[in-house]
């Protein structure tokens, strides 16, 4: 019997904006995503992607969620009230606890996450695929 596989297409070429206060897993995420033709900007914590965020300059915004200063979803709440369509996903190992319809992301990966994860979550965000609860691998 053959065992059926469903690849998820992978997105290519988008601007995505990604808010991480850990700086090894920020620079695999650039790496990651760079493999996958991205461009990627960083932003070390909300306060600094809140600076660099301009409206209509990304394609995505991935941000953590805990982080110094300004949370993940203080940092989605902030874009959303400036572009309301603006596709955000939120990496955390809070995800149970965050999956609530207050939460302003479009959708939650739960860490420790896979490559195939995180690309399965951008795809279906960028296709307005997602809802706002854990992608598990």
């Amino acid at each position: 019997m053959k065992r059926r596989t469903t690849e998820t297409e992978i997105i290519r070429g988008k601007r995505i904006l990604i808010a991480e206060d850990e700086a090894a897993l920020r620079e695999a995420l650039k790496v990651l995503l760079g493999c996958d033709g991205h461009t990627i900007v960083e932003a070390a914590d909300g306060k600094a992607a809140c600076h660099l965020f301009t409206p209509g300059e990304f394609d995505l915004v991935i941000t953590d969620y805990a982080m110094p200063g300004m949370n993940g979803d203080e940092l989605a709440r902030t874009i959303k009230v400036l572009v309301p369509t603006q596709p955000i996903i939120m990496i955390t190992a809070y995800a149970r606890l965050l999956c609530t319809k207050e939460n302003p992301v479009d959708a939650i990966l739960e860490k420790p996450f896979t490559i195939s994860a995180l690309r399965r979550i951008i795809s279906a965000v960028l296709r307005s695929e997602a809802e706002a609860i854990p992608v598990e691998d």
